[in-house]
This record gives structure tokens, sequence and C-alpha cells, in this order.
């Protein structure tokens, strides 16, 4: 991005790039999906994935912690969400083992991060 370009406070957040990246990685890995999931499997992937990221933007101009901590958690729901997914996608070899765990090591680490930002949110009460 152009260093001139007005940033969101969202936009300054680890947590937010990550799950961008992994929403990239999805949508690059649904791709190689079979068209008949195109409306199933694969668009409920990307709008879960999607949704992380949003609810983590959206909560981050909420006023009270309360609101804050609520689109944090619908964030991680979200999350657990693309997880599931992309487990069964695995049992259906959509994806390999290997796709999996890397998936699942960025998914564990967007949760970590989840999970300490709606702590401090909790803190600053």
């Amino acid at each position: 991005m152009n260093s001139n370009v007005k940033r969101f406070s969202f936009e300054k957040l680890d947590v937010w790039k990550n799950s961008i990246d992994l929403t990239i990685a999805i949508y690059k890995l649904t791709n190689n999906f079979p068209v008949r999931e195109n409306y199933n499997l694969v668009s409920q992937i990307r709008r879960a994935c999607i949704s992380v990221s949003s609810n983590i933007a959206e909560g981050n101009y909420r006023i009270s912690n309360k609101d804050r901590e609520h689109f944090l958690t619908m964030a991680y729901g979200s999350l657990m969400e693309v997880i599931n997914q992309l487990i069964i996608a695995n049992k259906l070899n959509y994806l390999t083992n290997e796709e999996l765990n890397n998936l699942r090591d960025d998914i564990h680490l967007i949760a970590n991060q989840i999970n300490k930002l709606r702590q401090y949110q909790i803190n600053k009460e």
C-alpha cells in the first residue's frame, strides 16, 4: 500500500492481517475444489473466512468493550466454522493432509490472537 494512504485502525492489527491472509489462501485453495461444490462447501468456507476479518474490523469501531468483545467472539466462531469445513473438505479428499495442517497452524495462530485481543478488551473494563 502507498504510505500516504490513510489506514483505519483495524488495519494495524496483526490478527486482522493474518485473517486476510487466511482468506486469500482459502480462496486460492477452494479454486481447486470440484465445481459442484461452488454453491455449497466452497461458498460456505469462503463466507465463514470473510466473516472473521469482517467481525474484527467491525468490532474495532464499537464504543463499548462489551460490543467489541461480542464481535471478537463472532470472529472466533467463524474461525471455528472454517476449520470444521476444512476438516470435512479433507475427508472428502478436496485438500491434502498437508494443506489442512498448514491451514490449521494459521487458524490456531489467529484463534490465539483473537483470544488475546478479547482478553485485553475484558481487562480494559
